[in-house]
C-alpha cells in the first residue's frame, strides 16, 4: 500500500531518495526561530529522541531506531508519510502553480477539522492552482489521532496538497505560516461558568498569539473558531503586537449563513438571493442578524418579507437556536457546517467581493466608522479585493432598533474584556462582572 501511495505521488526531485522513510519525532524547541525573530516568550523546551521509521514493502520487515537529537540539531514539526518527500515546484510554478501557502490548523483531530482540511486540500478554498501546506496542531493527548487524519488526508492523493507535519508544540507548528485557523479550544465542563471559560481558553490563545508573533509570517491571517472566539481572538491579536492587528478575525460567518438561510425560507426563495447579510458583535445569543440592510433579489428585507414582528423577535431567536435544535435532532453539534463556514470565510477573503455585497467577520474595532468602542473584536461588515485584506462598508443604514441591539452585544464584549485584563496587558483594569451566560444553545 505504501509503495502504491508513492507511485501515485507527484514526481519527486532527484535528491529524494526514498519514498518510503516516515520521520516522526516529538517537536522541539526552534533556537533558530528565536533568534530570527528576537521574541523573549521563546522559552528552551527538553529535547527528545527522534523516531525513524523506515518502512518496506513487507510489513513484517519494518525496523523502528531511536535516534538521539545531536547538540544544536534542530527538529520541526512531524512531516508524514509520502508528504516526507521533497517535491519540486520550480517547473510547475512557471507553467501554472503557484507559490505554496502554509496553513496552520489548531485542534487538527476534532470535528470540525476532520471537514475543513479536505476542503483546503481539495483546492476548494484558495483555489484549483494554489498548492498548499497543511501544519496541524494537537496536543499530546490527540498525537495518535493526528497520525490518523495524516493518514486520511494520505490516502485521498490531493495533488495541490504537498506537505503536512503534525505536532503539539505551537512554536514549531506555526514556523513560516501565512494562515493560522484556531480551531481547537476547551470545551466547558460541568459547572463551568462563562468566566472560567474566558480565563481557561485565553490562556490558550495567549500562548498561540505569542507563538504566531515569534515564528509565523509577518503577515500571516488568523481566523479564530475557538469559543468565546471574538474575545479569544482580541487575546490572540494582543499577544502578537508584531502582527498586524487587522489581519485577526473571530468566525461569525456561521452566523451570517444561518441567517441568509432563515431569510430564504420566510420569503420562499433560495439563498443565493439573500446578499448584504450582516451580523453585528459578539458570537453569543447578543449577535445582531441585520435585517435593515439585508436584501432579497436587490431589494430590502423589508419590502419582500412585512412581517415585522417576525423579523424583530423570531429572526434572531431562530438564528441563535439553530445549533441547539441540530443536536436535539441529530445528536451532535454542527461540526460540518462550521467547516463549511470557516471555507466560506475565507474564500471571502481571498475572491474579489462581488459589487456591492458584503460579508460578516469578528475584526478590531480601532478606527471603525460606526462609533462602536475601540479595541475589541467584533463582527461588522467587510469587503475584500481579494488580496487576504479587507476594509469596512460605510454605506449601511444604523436606526435606533439596530443600534440598541448593536450596544448589547458591545457592552457584552467590553465586560468580556474586562475579565481578561491579565491575559492582555491590563491588569490594573481587570474586574470580572460577567454574569448573564449568554453562549449560544449547543455550544460548549
Amino acid at each position: 500500500m505504501i509503495a502504491s501511495m508513492a507511485a501515485m505521488a507527484p514526481s519527486s526531485s532527484s535528491s529524494s531518495s526514498s519514498a518510503f522513510t516516515f520521520l516522526r519525532h516529538k517537536p522541539q524547541f526552534h533556537a533558530h526561530a528565536a533568534a530570527r525573530r528576537s521574541s523573549s516568550a521563546l522559552l528552551p523546551r527538553r529535547r527528545r529522541n527522534l523516531v525513524l521509521l523506515r518502512c518496506s514493502l513487507d510489513a513484517t520487515k519494518q525496523a523502528v531506531q531511536e535516534l538521539p537529537a545531536a547538540d544544536g540539531a534542530v527538529a520541526c514539526a512531524d512531516c508524514f508519510g509520502v508528504f516526507c518527500t521533497t517535491y519540486d515546484l520550480k517547473d510547475e510554478e512557471t507553467r501554472s502553480w503557484k507559490k505554496l501557502v502554509n496553513i496552520a490548523v489548531s485542534g487538527a483531530a476534532g470535528m470540525i477539522s476532520n471537514h475543513l482540511l479536505f476542503k483546503l486540500a481539495s483546492g476548494e478554498v484558495f483555489g484549483p492552482d494554489q498548492p498548499i501546506a497543511l501544519k496541524l496542531l494537537g496536543s499530546e493527548k490527540s498525537f495518535q489521532a493526528l497520525e490518523g487524519v495524516a493518514m486520511e488526508l494520505e490516502d485521498s492523493l490531493y495533488p495541490l496538497l504537498r506537505e503536512v507535519s503534525i505536532g503539539i508544540d505551537p512554536y514549531e507548528v506555526f514556523q513560516d505560516v501565512e494562515w493560522a485557523l484556531l480551531i481547537g479550544a476547551k470545551p466547558r465542563g460541568p459547572g463551568m461558568e462563562r468566566a472560567d471559560l474566558l480565563d481557561i481558553n485565553g490562556q490558550i490563545f495567549a500562548q498561540q498569539g505569542k507563538a504566531l508573533n515569534a515564528v509565523a509570517s509577518r503577515n500571516v491571517k488568523v481566523l479564530v473558531v475557538g469559543n468565546p472566539c471574538n474575545t479569544n481572538a482580541l487575546i490572540c491579536l494582543k499577544n502578537a503586537p508584531d502582527i498586524p492587528a487587522k489581519n485577526f478575525h473571530a468566525l461569525t460567518r456561521l452566523d451570517e449563513n444561518r441567517s441568509k438561510c432563515q431569510l430564504a425560507l420566510k420569503a420562499g426563495v433560495f439563498y443565493d438571493r439573500i446578499s448584504n447579510m450582516t451580523i453585528w458583535g459578539n458570537h453569543s445569543a447578543t449577535q445582531v442578524p441585520d435585517f435593515l440592510n439585508a436584501r432579497i433579489d436587490g431589494k430590502p428585507v423589508k419590502e419582500v418579507i412585512k412581517d415585522t414582528k417576525w423579523l424583530e423577535e423570531e429572526f434572531t431567536k431562530t438564528v441563535q437556536k439553530r445549533g441547539g435544535v441540530l443536536i436535539q435532532k441529530w445528536g451532535r453539534s454542527s461540526a460540518a457546517s462550521t467547516a463549511v463556514s470557516i471555507a466560506d470565510a475565507i474564500k471571502s477573503l481571498v475572491t474579489p467581493t462581488p459589487e456591492g455585497d458584503w460579508f460578516s467577520s469578528g475584526v478590531y474595532t480601532s478606527g471603525n466608522p460606526y462609533g462602536i468602542a475601540e479595541d475589541i473584536v467584533f463582527s461588522m461588515p467587510c469587503r475584500s479585493k481579494g488580496d487576504g485584506d479587507y476594509e469596512l462598508v460605510e454605506d449601511v443604514t444604523i436606526d435606533e432598533f439596530l443600534w440598541g441591539r448593536i450596544k448589547k452585544s458591545e457592552d457584552e464584549l467590553l465586560a468580556e474584556k474586562r475579565c481578561v485584563g491579565h491575559l492582555i496587558g491590563k491588569e490594573d483594569d481587570e474586574f470580572c462582572d460577567v454574569t448573564e451566560d449568554t453562549m449560544l444553545p449547543g455550544e460548549k
